[in-house]
């Protein structure tokens, strides 16, 4: 039905993609592993969407990303059909079986950020934050099974709530830096990203926790 609305199976799979991952940004051979089309195919649709202004281009280390232009006049609705709209059908299906899917499966998660190589954005120094408890053994097999998907090692970072909400309360730089990197959120079930308004000399020195690399 989507594609009959919308004219092309390609166009739909790239909107699923782009609206799914606001501030993700993509490049063409990255785009067609992950919705398994043709690169001629991507390289037309990606034209289309970019001259109706739904996506914009950015060139950087000799490669073209693609991401979704939020600031988009329709972005809202179709972010509900292709992006929020389509998480939630899939979760409520998954709910009504009892089953437990992606993230849901490591524990119980207050918190979770794809930043870093997710979104070309280092200012954190790691790609994926989790704050929650979790089982650190289910949480490195979600970890492993999303680095063979994306293909590259990922710096990831776990921590508790009560010692997210400590760092964040002496504004400590690894936190402060989260709130600054341009991020993905996955979850964030107590509203804990907040903008910081100004800088302040005043950070503390708590030190970052140790992302974790390849095994």
């Amino acid at each position: 039905m989507i594609e009959q609305l919308f004219g092309s199976k390609t166009r739909v799979k790239l909107l699923q993609l782009f609206f799914s991952n606001p501030n993700r940004s993509f490049y063409v051979r990255e785009i067609t592993r992950k919705i398994d089309e043709q690169i001629n195919s991507v390289r037309r649709e990606l034209s289309n969407l970019l001259s109706i202004g739904i996506i914009t281009s950015d060139n950087n280390n000799n490669k073209l990303y693609y991401e979704v232009n939020q600031k988009y006049e329709y972005y809202k609705p179709l972010q509900e059909i292709f992006g929020g709209g389509i998480k939630k059908a899939r979760q409520a299906a998954a709910d009504e079986a009892g089953e437990e899917t992606g993230l849901r499966a490591v524990g119980h998660v207050d918190l979770a950020i794809y930043t870093g190589q997710f979104t070309r954005d280092d200012t954190a120094g790691v790609d994926f934050l989790v704050v929650g408890e979790v089982n650190k053994n289910a949480l490195r097999k979600y970890v492993d099974e999303l680095e063979a998907q994306e293909g590259k090692s990922l710096r990831y970072t776990v921590m508790s709530l009560a010692d997210y909400k400590y760092r964040q309360q002496v504004r400590d730089r690894f936190i402060t830096g989260i709130n600054r990197a341009k991020k993905q959120v996955l979850v964030d079930e107590h509203n804990l990203l907040t903008e910081t308004k100004k800088d302040t000399p005043e950070e503390a020195e708590t030190p970052a926790p140790e992302a974790k690399e390849e095994k």
